[in-house]
C-alpha cells in the first residue's frame, strides 16, 4: 500500500514537472512580449516592433485576462517582458518558476506626454531602438501639441468637462477644463443629479467601460464623447491612432 500511495504522489507531480522542464528548456531569447494592447502600443511608440502581446488585444478588460501555461512559456522565453503591473496575470507569473525576473519591466500606461516619454526614453534604451523611438515620438508629440493649440484657438479650453476618471489624465494634458470627474463604475445618485444640475458643456467617458448614458437623460444639451485608451488590434502606429480617433470625434462634435 505504501508503494501504491507513492506512485500516485509521483504522478500527481508529473504535469507540474513536464510543465516546469519545458519552461526551463525553452528559455532561449526570444520575442518582446507585452501584457496587453495598451503596453504592446507603447512599446510600439518606443520603436520595439512585433510585439507578442498576452491577452488577446480585442478584450473589453485586458488586465482580467487570466494567463495560461502557454503564455507563461511565451514569458519566460521573452527578451523583454513588459507589463503596467496592476493586470492579473501578474501574480501567477510572478509565482511561475523560469520566468527571469530581471527581464520583466513595468509600463506605465497612462497617455499623457510627459509619461509617454518617459516609458518611450526607458523602452528604447533597453532595445536600443532610439532612432525609431525619436521619430516615432516626436510625431505624436507633434500630433498633442498642435491639438493644445487647437483647442485653445477653439476656446474649448474655456469649456467645462465632465470626465470619466480613465480619460481624465489625457483630457486635462490637452488643455481641457475637467471640473468634474466620474466613474469608473456606474454613476451615483449624487453624480446625476451633478450632471443635472450643471449641465457640463462636454462630457467624455471611457469606451472600455462606458457609464455615462445617464448624463445624457439628465443634461441632453452636454456633448458626450466616448474616448479610448487603448486599440484593439495590433500595429500600424497604433497608439498615435487611438489618440487621432479621440481627437477627430472632438473636431466634429459640433461644439
Amino acid at each position: 500500500m505504501k508503494r501504491f500511495l507513492i506512485v500516485l504522489a509521483v504522478l500527481a507531480l508529473l504535469p507540474a514537472m513536464c510543465f516546469a522542464q519545458s519552461v526551463t528548456e525553452k528559455k532561449a531569447d526570444g520575442a518582446y512580449v507585452a501584457s496587453t494592447s495598451w503596453v504592446a502600443a507603447i512599446a510600439e511608440l518606443a520603436g520595439i516592433d512585433d510585439v507578442v502581446c498576452i491577452a488577446p488585444a480585442n478584450l473589453k478588460h485586458p488586465p482580467e485576462y487570466e494567463i495560461t501555461p502557454d503564455d507563461i512559456v511565451k514569458v519566460a522565453n521573452a527578451k523583454l517582458f513588459m507589463n503596467a503591473g496592476y493586470e492579473r496575470m501578474m501574480k501567477t507569473i510572478a509565482d511561475a518558476a523560469g520566468v527571469d525576473k530581471e527581464k520583466i519591466v513595468k509600463v506605465k500606461t497612462t497617455n499623457t506626454l510627459e509619461n509617454l516619454g518617459k516609458m518611450v526614453s526607458m523602452l528604447s534604451d533597453i532595445a536600443m531602438t532610439q532612432p525609431q523611438a525619436t521619430e516615432r515620438f516626436s510625431a505624436y508629440s507633434y500630433m498633442i501639441q498642435q491639438a493644445r493649440e487647437k483647442i485653445r484657438e477653439k476656446g474649448y479650453d474655456k469649456l467645462t468637462v465632465y470626465a470619466n476618471t480613465n480619460q481624465a489624465e489625457l483630457c486635462q494634458d490637452l488643455g481641457l477644463n475637467v471640473v468634474a470627474k466620474f466613474g469608473s463604475g456606474p454613476l451615483s445618485s449624487d453624480q446625476i443629479a451633478d450632471a443635472a444640475l450643471n449641465k457640463y458643456d462636454l462630457v467624455i467617458d471611457n469606451a472600455h467601460n462606458p457609464v455615462a448614458g445617464p448624463v445624457a437623460e439628465v443634461s441632453p444639451s452636454s456633448v458626450i464623447l466616448v474616448w479610448s485608451n487603448f486599440p484593439d488590434h495590433l500595429g500600424g502606429n497604433v497608439l498615435y491612432g487611438v489618440i487621432e480617433n479621440n481627437l477627430n470625434m472632438l473636431w466634429n462634435s459640433g461644439l
